[in-house]
């Protein structure tokens, strides 16, 4: 009774987003366990519980950022993106020159005193998102102001170029996103095509100078050419295969032994050959769906254009990067480096995945006076 009491008091928003969340969350420590125990065996003589003390932690520290975020009124999330958007340009251009490599890509920055890395392009993520929430919505009465709209498109531009220059698929994910967040903040169509003309310029130059473009034409090469299958994939379709509908049941997965990544970017193939279809697959995929609905709903119950936006753009970023995992995973897209949001094993991911689901029960939690932006 206690518990429930608690509950109720102390979290706001809509509920159905927190039963979601505790859902994704529990598959996730499941999941992750199994899918890590080859990689413990490897790496750390069998010791599978230092992945799962280590992945449930900064599942944790990502669920408390979800409750802390949502107790702000969002009206403060505009004032703290235009920080964050200025912070994220030199961290994407150090992660790029001096950061930590990974399979051939420089994304990531290792904090000083705790050696822990995180990727800029998170921070740039949720903050260009936030920002351009922001701004749409101050200047909605100027949308015809041709200042204001390319001050928005160069900010786009920027960061989506240099987050290409060692991460194709999240830029492209982000463009999409700040594209359907300005159709949806009523920006005309003339500035919508200045808008693609201009990421296709920027993110082109950027890609041709990265470190990408080589892996980039190669994927979607191999993705074209139905005669041959990408490793990964075919590994992946194995595990579909042998999971079918009902599953090999919790922690019997056969792929985590040769199926790269089955911890991160294949984690959807190792829920499916676990728990099948009917108990993995098809319900991981509605929760997402479920997610992106109650995030609408959001959009469509704030009275303020901000909150509206804000929560729009966020449920966006989560929803398509998670559809994107899956096809992969499915063979339905190229092969990309997209983590399953709350699900994947990952430390940043989960952080601004969390913070950013936190900023969607903020927006639903109340109405924020927004002549404070």
């Amino acid at each position: 009774m206690a518990l429930r009491e608690w509950i109720r008091t102390n979290l706001k928003g809509d509920r159905q987003i927190w039963w979601i969340v505790l859902y994704l969350s529990i598959m996730s420590v499941l999941v992750v366990y199994s899918a890590t125990g080859t990689k413990a065996f490897r790496e750390l003589d069998g010791n599978t519980e230092i992945f799962l003390l280590k992945h449930g932690s900064l599942l944790l520290i990502g669920l408390a950022c979800t409750y802390f975020a949502h107790k702000i009124n969002y009206v403060y999330y505009a004032r703290l993106s235009k920080y964050g958007l200025w912070l994220s340009v030199p961290l994407l251009i150090w992660a790029y020159f001096k950061g930590s490599t990974l399979n051939d890509a420089s994304r990531w920055v290792t904090i000083p005193i705790i050696n822990q890395t995180f990727q800029p392009s998170d921070l740039a993520k949720l903050a260009l998102i936030s920002n351009l929430a922001a701004m749409l919505a101050k200047r909605q009465r100027f949308m015809n102001d041709p200042t204001v709209l390319f001050n928005l498109i160069l900010w786009i531009g920027l960061i989506c170029s240099l987050i290409i220059l060692s991460n194709t698929s999240t830029a492209l994910l982000l463009g999409a996103t700040c594209f359907l967040l300005m159709y949806i903040g009523r920006v005309p169509v003339r500035y919508l095509v200045y808008m693609i003309a201009v990421c296709v310029l920027f993110g082109g130059i950027a890609l041709a100078a990265g470190q990408r473009l080589v892996t980039a034409i190669n994927r979607i090469n191999s993705f074209s050419n139905s005669d041959t299958i990408v490793y990964q994939v075919e590994q992946s379709y194995i595990a579909l295969a042998n999971g079918g509908l009902t599953g090999q049941g919790p922690g019997n997965s056969h792929q985590r032994n040769t199926l790269p990544n089955p911890f991160s970017d294949f984690i959807y193939a190792i829920i499916v050959e676990e728990y099948g279809l009917l108990l993995g697959g098809i319900p991981v995929v509605l929760a997402y769906l479920w997610f992106l609905w109650r995030g609408m709903k959001t959009l469509q119950k704030a009275t303020r254009p901000f909150g509206g936006l804000l929560s729009a753009g966020l449920t966006f970023s989560i929803v398509m990067q998670a559809f994107a995992s899956i096809c992969v995973a499915i063979g339905m897209a190229p092969v990309t480096g997209q983590p399953l949001p709350l699900l994947s094993m990952g430390g940043t991911s989960l952080i601004f995945t969390g913070l950013a689901i936190g900023i969607v029960l903020s927006v639903s939690r109340d109405e924020a006076d927004e002549s404070k932006i």
